[in-house]
């Protein structure tokens, strides 16, 4: 065994799938008959399955991605108000106190 845990997951991995794969086709690789269109046409569905598996992954994260964005963005424009230019119109007065004295 390696002593990087990653490495004994991936072996391990790597066993598992081997026994699949005895159950389903009775022979190991090892004792597999070599056929090369065989073996190019394993290898270009297995090719085709991982782009459609990184496909839908990306796919899922960018709609996460988007979805907290926007939930972010609303939370942030929650927490800041909406205050309006003040209008000090009414508040301010003519004084009419010189126009009496002219």
């Amino acid at each position: 065994m390696s002593r990087d845990k990653i490495i004994n997951q991936v072996i391990e991995k790597i066993k598992d799938r081997s026994d699949v794969g005895y159950k389903k086709y009775g022979v190991t690789l090892h004792d597999d008959e070599p056929h090369l269109h065989k073996w190019l046409n394993h290898i270009q569905e297995e090719l085709m399955d991982a782009v459609n598996y990184i496909e839908k992954l990306k796919m899922e994260t960018t709609d996460s991605l988007q979805e907290k964005i926007l939930k972010d963005y609303k939370e942030d424009t929650k927490k800041i108000s909406y205050n309006p230019e003040p209008d000090y119109s009414h508040t301010w007065t003519r004084d009419t106190s010189w126009d009496s004295e002219v």
